[in-house]
Parts: C-alpha cells; sequence; structure tokens
C-alpha cells in the first residue's frame, strides 16, 4: 500500500517511522524540508508538492496544527489530485465542521475520507499504543484498520463523519480542566507551605488523582522542564473548539470556559510554545510560590 502522508511534526514523523518499519512504501511533504531528512534516510520518498504526493498515494495521511491547514491541505491540494477509490486519513484534531467540509468534497471525487485523531502523544506513537478515534464511511475504515493497527492500541470505529473529531474534542476538554485543576492545587498547596512532591505522591495514591496531574508532575513542573510534548497553543485552540461544541450540546456555564482563559493568559505573557504543564506558571505569578521539588 502507497501512503502519502503530509505534516511531518512531533506526531507526524514518528507516524512515518512506524509505517515504514511495517513495509509501507511512504511519500513524506512537509512545508519545511529539513523536517523530512531523517525520514529520507530511513526509506521514505520525498514528494515535490502536495498534489504529487495525492497522485501517487493510495491512503494519504495528515496530522497538521490547525483546522484552516486540513481545510487548505485536502480541498487545494489533495482532493483536485487524488485518484478515485484514495482512502484520507486525518489525524489532526480539527472541529465537526472541518472534518464534514472535507468529506462532502472528497466524496464528490469518489474518494474517502475519514477523520482519525488519536491521543497518546509522541511516546504513544512510538510505542504503537495510540487510541485512535475514528469517524466515516465504515467500508473505508475496514480497508485501512490494519493500517491503524500499526500505530494504535485501540482503533474504534465510532459512526458517521465527525464522530471521530467530537469525541476527540471531548478527551481535549477533560485534557485542559483537569490541567488547571491540578495547577490549582498544586499551586495552592506550594502557597500554604506543603512541600509539592510530598503534596503529589500524596494525590496519586488519593481519588483526586488524575493522568493529567501525573504527566505534568512527573515529567514537566517538578523538575522545571517545559519542553513541549503537546504546546499550549494547540491545547487552548483544542479546547476552544470543544466549547464550541458543548456550547451546540445547550451547555454553556462550562468549566471548560475558565481552562480556555486560563490557556489564553499563559500566551499571552509567552508560553504558547512550551508544553501544556506551562500553563501553571500564571498561577504560580499570582501566588508568588513555585512548584517544584
Amino acid at each position: 500500500m502507497k501512503i502519502g502522508f503530509i505534516g511531518l511534526g512531533v506526531m507526524g514523523a514518528r507516524m512515518v517511522k512506524r509505517f515504514l518499519e511495517a513495509g509501507h512504501e511512504v511519500f513524506v511533504f512537509n512545508r519545511t524540508p529539513e523536517k523530512a531528512e531523517f525520514l529520507v534516510k530511513l526509506g521514505a520518498l520525498r514528494a515535490k508538492d502536495i498534489p504529487s504526493l495525492a497522485e501517487q498515494s493510495d491512503v494519504v495521511c495528515s496530522c497538521l496544527s490547525m483546522p484552516e491547514d486540513s481545510i487548505k491541505v485536502f480541498l487545494d491540494g489533495v482532493i483536485p489530485h487524488a485518484k478515485s477509490g484514495t482512502i484520507c486519513l486525518d489525524f489532526s484534531t480539527v472541529g465537526v465542521d472541518t472534518s464534514r467540509i472535507i468529506y462532502q468534497k472528497a466524496r464528490e471525487k469518489g474518494i474517502d475520507y475519514l477523520d482519525t485523531p488519536v491521543s497518546g502523544g509522541p511516546e504513544g506513537v512510538e510505542n504503537g499504543t495510540l487510541t485512535i478515534m475514528v469517524g466515516g464511511e465504515k467500508e473505508a475504515y475496514e480497508r485501512v484498520r490494519s493500517l491503524l493497527n500499526s500505530l494504535g492500541e485501540k482503533i474504534e470505529y465510532l459512526g458517521g463523519t465527525g464522530s471521530g473529531s467530537i469525541a476527540k474534542l471531548i478527551n481535549q476538554y477533560l485534557v485542559a480542566v483537569h490541567s488547571i485543576a491540578a495547577s490549582e492545587a498544586m499551586v495552592a498547596g506550594a502557597a500554604f507551605g506543603l512541600d509539592s512532591e510530598q503534596l503529589y505522591k500524596l494525590l496519586k495514591l488519593s481519588y483526586g488523582q488524575s493522568r493529567m496531574l501525573e504527566r505534568h508532575m512527573e515529567q514537566y513542573v517538578l523538575d522545571r522542564n517545559f519542553e513541549p510534548g503537546g504546546a499550549v497553543k494547540y491545547v487552548h485552540k483544542d479546547v476552544k473548539l470543544a466549547n464550541q461544541l458543548f456550547e451546540q450540546a445547550g451547555l454553556t456555564e462550562t468549566l471548560g470556559k475558565l481552562a480556555e482563559n486560563s490557556f489564553s493568559q499563559a500566551m499571552s505573557i509567552g508560553l504558547s510554545d512550551l508544553d501544556m504543564s506551562a500553563v501553571i506558571k500564571p498561577l504560580e505569578d499570582k501566588s508568588g510560590v513555585v512548584v517544584k521539588k
């Protein structure tokens, strides 16, 4: 199976590596060409542009930063040039409307489009343990299920177009809200003189435990290392989209609004490109404390 892959960032590059290890022929394109170098050395084939990548591929994958990137890549580059029967997989986190727009344009050309956002981070790709949430035509999903199995441990088909995006945005809502709750709790503890590491170990064994508390404290905050796994700006984008989704469900007074504001504040003081756990920094500034070992 010939695979085309667009977007070679933290997640995309690792996905390509796994496809290569599984024996697939992979064409790659990234708007920053340098990011493709090590993948070419591993056996990937560099495409000169998106149209040529689409023409040569049976499956076209993308892992992009913003919804507008997905719209442009698929509507301007992939769909006009891909052959009928091609399946498109968008691993990006986008709004439901974005998924449905691309799906409709793809179907008009006899092309399948699946929204296939993922959860699990870079380590999940490397270990093949991602959770992949799939929306779209089930027949198309069945055709690429083995391909998705090379990336993920939990592959869940959820229903029609947009279903995968809905599930992922709900997940990201919880990521954002739990991140703020964990940050506020740890800052409050430090403000009252508790040892941060001792408090974290206690919470980890209590009902207040959460995956975000564990991730942020063990990998980033306590060691004061905020090199990104998932950046502040991307979580802000995700929770903003999730809040729009929740409003459509009739939920207007939500914790997600507070989380969106907190991530926005972190961005306003220059933390956009740091790991999402850096959202704790403005809270520390307010209380005059630092959560650390």
